[in-house]
This record gives C-alpha cells, structure tokens and sequence, in this order.
C-alpha cells in the first residue's frame, strides 16, 4: 500500500488559483476548483521533488524499498529487518560482481545470516590461454561451507543451503556445516 497519496493540508509550492488570469482571480468558482486540484498534486510535487531520495535505498519509504530492490536484482525479503533490507539494495551490484565466487558467498552469508563463513573447494573451474589442452582434471567432489553465528545465536541449516545454491554456480555441488563457533585453525 503506497503511503503517497492526498495528505491533509498539504499546500501546494505553485497554487494553481495564483496563476491563473487576473480575471479569475476573485472568481470563488475557480479559486475552490483549484484549491481542489492542488489538494491533489501538492503529494505529487513532494514526490519529484524529494525525487533522489526515492532511489537512494538508505532513506527511501519502506514501501518502494522492494520495487528498488527489483531494479538491481536484490534480495528482498519482507521478514527481514528494514535495515538489512536497506543494505541489501545498497550492496546487490557489489554482490552481483562477487557471484559464483568464495568471497561473494561468505558477503552474502554475512550479509542475509549475519554469519562467519569458510569456505574450502573450488567447485571445479578450469581454464586456459592455449588451444587444444588437456582435459582439466576432475573436479572435487564437493565444496565446504562451514558457518558459525555472530548476530544471533542459532543458524538455520536451510537458511544456508538456500543462498549457498543460489550464490553457487550451478555445476558445483557442495556440503553446508554450521558450527557453534569458529572452526579450530586446523593446521592451516
């Protein structure tokens, strides 16, 4: 529901009634059929007015939050807190340029989960400069993502396994841990 619509004694920055001819300037009639009709645009001339503020996401209403978050192709999710969901829009192109990649699965881990992230594997990429060379090697059987918790307490597992696989490229297959807390250094 959309919050921009006629807002009680709002006035108008250009009165229709000041600009019209000077005969009609003590004409009552058109004095309160205009006064009706700046009642309806004064919301509209708010609105271009405070135009860059409706697309910076820091400060935009609520309610257009969602439909800026489908310009840059965010994630946006209703149940998440508005700060977060401010955030989101603010960091989607940074994110977008990260995907498929190890940092950008962790930055969307911590971003969406508020989690530490490890991730181990390469899902098997492959490349070369060189026409006709060998096959690569097989790829690893899997990617390990282990995360711990920082904002809350307890993760949710499913929550993890679905932006891994959406942040994953399609190929990789990989394995979610949640640990109670940062892994051992394991000799690494």
């Amino acid at each position: 529901m959309s919050r921009r619509a006629a807002v009680p004694g709002l006035p108008s920055r250009f009165p229709i009634g000041e600009q019209l001819p000077a005969l009609y300037a003590d004409d009552d009639f058109a004095q309160r059929f205009t006064a009706g009709l700046d009642t309806v645009l004064a919301p509209v001339f708010a609105t271009l007015d405070n135009l860059t503020s409706y697309l910076d996401p820091r400060v935009t209403p609520v309610d257009f939050l969602a439909w800026l978050a489908s310009w840059v192709g965010a994630a946006d999710d209703p149940q998440w807190p508005v700060e977060l969901r401010r955030e989101a829009v603010v960091r989607a192109v940074e994110l977008h340029r990260w995907r498929g990649t190890r940092r950008g699965l962790a930055e969307a881990l911590q971003l969406a989960l508020g989690v530490h992230s490890d991730v181990t594997g390469d899902g098997g990429s492959w490349w070369s400069n060189t026409a006709g060379t060998d096959l690569p090697p097989p790829p690893a059987a899997e990617i390990l993502v282990r995360v711990w918790p920082v904002r809350e307490a307890r993760v949710d597992p499913a929550r993890v396994r679905e932006i891994v696989r959406a942040m994953c490229p399609v190929h990789t297959a990989f394995r979610v841990e949640v640990l109670p807390g940062p892994p051992a250094d394991e000799g690494r």
